[in-house]
């Protein structure tokens, strides 16, 4: 089988493959920054449901559940950086688009609520 071949065949979990690994790599890089945006007075929004958010949590991150974020976007100031997450990073990467299309500047998505523990 050559490479046309595969790539024919296998296209579609390429892509996943690919999705997968950018959300990682997308993640790492938040995680690196961390340190400073929380210097900064970054607001941690953990965009979980409240059951998800009530089993645990990262200290110092805000539960807004994804369906409540655009009424309750005066809940996070816009003055300072905004890091979200949630279970996988998929709900904090639509949260980032909502905040990033109601005038939010710097806004992060670290994925995994765990990745605020590191």
């Amino acid at each position: 089988m050559d490479f046309a071949d595969f790539f024919q065949q296998y296209w579609p979990l390429m892509l996943v493959a690919l999705w997968f690994g950018y959300k990682w790599w997308s993640a790492r890089k938040v995680v690196a920054l961390l340190p400073g945006l929380k210097q900064q007075g970054a607001t941690l929004v953990d965009v979980r449901s409240a059951a998800e958010f009530a089993g645990a949590s990262a200290p110092g991150s805000i539960n807004i559940p994804l369906p409540e974020l655009g009424s309750r976007l005066s809940e996070i100031p816009r003055s300072a950086p905004v890091v979200l997450c949630c279970a996988s990073g998929t709900r904090s990467g639509m949260a980032r688009m909502v905040l990033k299309k109601n005038g939010y500047g710097q806004v992060f998505n670290i994925g995994k609520w765990r990745n605020l523990l590191r």
